[in-house]
């Protein structure tokens, strides 16, 4: 079988993720890696055995030979960088969340399809086995009727006014970091909700550093997310049904654990590992729609993608939070 070529655009800590995620699959090439500097990109080439090592990331969509590019830029960065690669003629794989808001999305989306090209938002999580047990569970009615989900992001980062999640310009904060995690398990588990009540705290340098959203659904179910950058606590995740829940042990987006309680039996704690980092599966999801020539992914809809994204516009609407690239000059 000929093998899928990659390219990967930057060079940070989740591109590295990517990297070795890529590498592992058979049937896959990291052949080329785009960077702002020569320097950078030949480390980064030398480090994960990439042959092709570009200073621009201009000359990773320009090569001829590069399929697929992974997008691993800070999520400011990635509305730019998903049209330079798509009108490049690359299926993207993007990193989390796809642009900052859904208007952006929308027409990288609209892009895409226009160029006949794959696109896909890196969304980990819906791949990690643990996510696919709680969803089958839930699924076959093994906890009931879902009707509480209660999720959290919560880490203590030293401010910095200059750090990327400090910085409004890079559309800093928590929501878009870390908020993405718990909206998405909620959109998972109980889908678009009717209302929206959320507040957030918005720091010194005008992001939020703490919010907290109910989503309350037609059928009277609830879901409380919350995703701070200022506070640390067990990152985990309960589905609460009817006839009993799910835990999902910290952190949540990749456990390796779940905890099983039916009401009136006892709990039993269930290990689920995962392969390698966690990354290698949305990689082989790409690989699968690109073989059968689909132009997204059914496990990461462009759909979902967009709706949840519309969701956070909602939340960051009652906050009065406008990130500096979305004003109209």
């Amino acid at each position: 079988m000929e093998k899928i070529r990659w390219g990967i655009l930057a060079t940070g800590w989740i591109a590295e993720q990517l990297a070795e995620a890529i590498n592992s699959q058979p049937d896959a090439v990291c052949l080329a890696v785009g960077s702002r500097t020569q320097q950078s990109a030949d480390k980064f080439g030398e480090q994960w055995d990439i042959s092709r090592r570009y200073p621009t990331y201009e000359a990773l969509a320009a090569d001829p030979d590069v399929e697929v590019i992974y997008i691993a830029t800070p999520h400011n960065l990635h509305y730019d960088n998903m049209k330079l690669c798509l009108n490049a003629g690359k299926h993207v794989l993007c990193e989390k969340p796809l642009t900052v808001n859904a208007a952006q999305a929308q027409e990288c989306m609209a892009l895409a399809q226009e160029k006949d090209l794959f696109l896909m938002e890196a969304m980990w999580m819906k791949f990690i086995p643990a996510i696919q047990q709680m969803q089958e569970w839930v699924a076959n009615g093994r906890i009931g009727i879902v009707q509480l989900l209660q999720a959290n992001f919560a880490f203590n980062i030293p401010f910095n006014p200059n750090g990327r999640l400090y910085d409004p310009a890079l559309a800093g904060g928590a929501l878009l970091d870390m908020g993405i995690y718990p909206a998405t398990l909620a959109h998972l588990v109980l889908g678009k909700p009717a209302r929206i009540l959320s507040a957030a705290h918005l720091g010194e340098t005008g992001v939020d550093e703490l919010n907290t959203a109910i989503w309350q659904y037609a059928d009277g179910a609830q879901a409380v997310l919350t995703s701070t950058q200022r506070l640390e606590r067990p990152c985990d995740a309960f589905i609460t049904g009817s006839q009993g829940y799910i835990k999902l042990h910290a952190n949540f987006w990749h456990s390796r654990t779940l905890t099983f309680k039916q009401s009136g039996q006892e709990a039993e704690v269930v290990q689920i590992p995962y392969e390698g980092n966690g990354y290698g599966y949305q990689v082989r999801e790409v690989h699968a729609c690109l073989r059968a020539g689909k132009l997204e992914s059914a496990v990461v809809t462009q759909a979902d993608t967009l709706e949840i994204m519309t969701l956070l516009d909602e939340m960051r609407g009652q906050w009065g939070l406008v990130y500096p690239q979305e004003l109209v000059a």
